[in-house]
């Protein structure tokens, strides 16, 4: 009998150290918190939750605060939509205030709620396609409830990151892009086509066109090198020609004014001669005051030329 009572003995044993451990297992790898409080609180989604699982964790910016109890999908026959009730287990232990005032000692979610907590849909993995939940502030996204599909307290959502990025891709109007993108691809197809048709004589054009230019440009190029060698020879003899004009009036001019000399004196010689009342000394004043003119306007022609040798040639401009 005491063989038996032992046996007996190490098999309760066994049974119950068994059970110990299989609670603690429970408790470490199934997040499982038996002697703590919990907290149940609703999340209604109506767009996809899809990742999303129970026993999801819900976290605070990265921290664990709960996990995903269940998830139903409810039917509103009054306004024809579908809605996603989430409910979660949120662990109040995780959560705690600054005992800055008295009456803030615990947490109080409907002033969280004011201050703009909000729920998420949060992609953890892209290769997994697992999601979790994620709650933060935000005071931007207005507070919708849905008192008819739970009774629980409700935290409101807001739409995740990839949701919004679908949104915004589904308001692009990729259809008219497209058909824009045709278009202006069979324009520069057109285009192309054009350009290979006749771009290649075009070019030709331009290259005969430029041959022919150079020619003209070195053929001027030539013509200006001779006319200004013709150019400097043409003024070298103008230069000696003025200069032997120059010379030669100057003596011309003293030999003009040698014979108005010599005239000058031979009719003061016949003034003398002839007497004051007669015909011949009228006829001689006269001649002497015409010489006279004739003399001082031989004077300012040659003072003029030996100014500007050039009247010889141009003679004065009217």
């Amino acid at each position: 009998m005491s063989d038996t009572t032992n046996k007996k003995t190490q098999i309760g044993a066994f049974v119950i150290l068994g059970s110990v451990l299989l609670i603690f297992i429970i408790m470490a790898f199934g997040h499982m918190r038996l002697f703590s409080s919990t907290k149940e609180v609703a999340l209604v989604f109506q767009n996809s939750i899809s990742g999303l699982s129970v026993g999801a964790p819900v976290n605070f910016r990265g921290v664990k605060v709960g996990s995903v109890k269940s998830i139903t999908l409810h039917f509103d026959p009054q306004d024809k939509k579908a809605y996603i009730p989430v409910i979660i287990t949120l662990e109040p232990s995780q959560m705690h205030v600054v005992h800055d005032m008295p009456d803030h000692t615990r947490i109080k979610f409907q002033e969280m709620i004011d201050n703009g907590l909000r729920a998420g849909l949060n992609l953890q993995s892209l290769v997994t396609g697992q999601s979790d939940i994620e709650l933060d502030f935000d005071k931007s996204v207005p507070a919708v409830f849905h008192p008819r599909i739970t009774n629980l307290p409700e935290i409101p959502v807001r739409l995740s990151t990839m949701e919004k990025l679908k949104n915004t891709l589904e308001q692009i109007p990729i259809k008219d892009i497209s058909e824009h993108a045709d278009t202006a691809i069979l324009s520069i197809t057109a285009l192309s086509d054009t350009l290979r048709q006749k771009l290649p004589p075009l070019i030709d054009s331009v290259k005969t066109t430029s041959d022919h230019a150079q020619d003209t440009v070195l053929a001027a190029t030539e013509t200006i090198k001779d006319l200004h060698a013709r150019l400097d020879d043409t003024l070298l003899k103008m230069n000696q020609l003025l200069d032997a004009g120059t010379g030669e009036l100057n003596q011309r001019g003293k030999d003009l004014h040698m014979t108005l000399v010599s005239a000058t004196k031979t009719l003061d010689s016949l003034q003398d001669i002839l007497s004051e009342r007669s015909a011949d000394r009228a006829n001689l004043d006269a001649a002497l005051r015409d010489i006279a003119v004739t003399a001082a306007s031989l004077r300012g022609f040659a003072s003029d030329v030996e100014r500007n040798p050039q009247l010889l040639l141009m003679g004065r401009k009217p």
